[in-house]
């Protein structure tokens, strides 16, 4: 097979491919072969149709248009190959040439991967924060965790204060008419908690456990449901019940109740020590990502438009999975923040190109930097990968080789690459 190659503006390449005349002839006996168990001649069987009877009824064009099928897909990933090129996109065919006992011919346009023209990458100019946890913070740790591990009382008497939680069944109406999904019973609504619309709560308050109220309320201009915007609606509420927060006394009994530990001092020590751990995770993180960032500041590359519309529409679609989990579909969300597709994917758009160029750079720094990844992590990330979902041998090797058909190995292989690539970047800048 013989490959030119061609270099033309905006990363694209041209490839002149031709094979030889006796591979054009065995891709033509094959080409028969498939076709004769296709046709139906009178006077033969199905499958029994001599070559030449068939090219005289058909023609020699069904032949050449199989036998381009077979050859060209298998030449094209070839002269890919023998060119050491990373296509990105499907590539445009041209000037197709075949005819028994001639070379076959063809051309190729595509777009490939861009060259990064690497900047400083080593010993960057990016500081590590230190991680601290106040005293403060540990405070509003145990704060919250009170909260969470509150008990609610029933207020028999008196009336519901804000924080209160009451039990309530409404119905709501618009111009005397019953306001379509304005229904609920026994919906648990925290006063002050600001979930149902501006002055649904305020005008609760002071109510008593059995007391009926009309609430007369104006739904915000922005609501989601246009059709409600600035609409004027009156709900008719019982108060059904009345709870009451009560948060513990912070003391070692406190302590023995929410932790394994056996006073509360024991308890903070154990909180501090955990925000630490986040604090230096998160601090860690930002850092990395601060490498990353002015590794890829520091260097040049025409980034493809294909390869950041690829990445937006990745983008929505995590998005969507995201939505799917709870319970959301894209469709309503988009009517919920009133913005279309489009304007998701213009939004999408600066975070996309900014990403597709990280990639593209760390990519060019391994090579550079000659990081590859070994057999033995991979199947260590696969360990981990499977580790809790069986226990018995035979089943965990399943496990990992279904990964391995699925194509899980060369996300793993990429993913490691790309960690080992930011421990460079990071191990730089602790050595100046």
């Amino acid at each position: 097979m013989e490959v030119k190659v061609e270099k033309l503006e905006k990363n694209r390449v041209s490839l002149e491919v031709e094979l030889g005349a006796d591979q054009v002839d065995k891709a033509l006996d094959q080409a028969y072969r498939r076709v004769v168990k296709k046709v139906n001649i009178p006077g033969f069987r199905k499958g029994r149709v001599p070559r030449k009877i068939l090219e005289m009824r058909l023609g020699k064009g069904v032949l050449y248009e199989e036998a381009v099928e077979i050859l060209l897909p298998e030449a094209y990933a070839k002269a890919v190959e023998e060119a050491s090129l990373e296509p990105i996109d499907q590539p445009q065919i041209e000037d197709i040439q075949i005819e028994e006992g001639s070379p076959f011919r063809f051309s190729a346009t595509v777009e490939v991967k861009p060259e990064v023209k690497l900047g400083q990458y080593k010993g960057l100019p990016v500081e590590r924060k230190k991680a601290e946890v106040s005293e403060e913070e540990v405070d509003n740790f145990l704060e919250n965790l009170r909260e969470r591990t509150a008990t609610w009382r029933v207020v028999e008497e008196g009336e519901a204060e804000d924080g209160d939680l009451v039990i309530i069944d409404f119905t709501g109406y618009v111009d005397g008419e019953p306001l379509q999904g304005g229904k609920g019973e026994n919906h648990s609504l925290v006063l002050g908690s600001g979930s149902f619309i501006p002055g649904f709560e305020e005008q609760l308050v002071g109510a008593k456990s059995g007391e009926e109220r009309k609430i007369q309320v104006t739904f915000p201009e922005d609501y989601h449901n246009q059709e409600l915007a600035g609409v004027e609606a009156e709900f008719n509420v019982q108060v059904k019940e009345i709870k009451r927060k009560e948060l513990a006394a912070l003391d070692d009994e406190f302590a023995k109740d929410v932790s394994e530990f056996a006073t509360l001092e024991e308890l903070k020590e154990d909180i501090r020590k955990k925000l630490l751990e986040a604090a230096e995770n998160k601090a860690e993180s930002e850092f990395r990502e601060e490498l990353v960032k002015t590794a890829a500041a520091n260097a040049e590359v025409e980034i493809p438009e294909v390869m950041v519309k690829r990445r937006v529409e990745n983008m929505i679609n995590d998005l969507e999975h995201r939505l799917q989990q709870q319970g959301l579909s894209l469709d309503v969300y988009l009517n919920i923040i009133d913005k279309t597709l489009e304007n998701l994917r213009e939004e999408f758009e600066e975070a996309a190109r900014e990403s597709v160029k990280i990639d593209l750079v760390l990519e060019a720094i391994a090579k550079a930097e000659g990081i590859e990844t070994k057999e033995e992590e991979i199947e260590a990330e696969l360990d981990t990968m499977v580790a809790g979902f069986a226990e018995e041998e035979d089943k965990l090797r399943e496990l990992k080789e279904r990964l391995r058909e699925s194509g899980h190995v060369d996300l793993i292989a990429d993913n490691l690459i790309r960690r080992k690539t930011i421990d460079l970047l990071a191990a730089g800048v602790q050595a100046s």
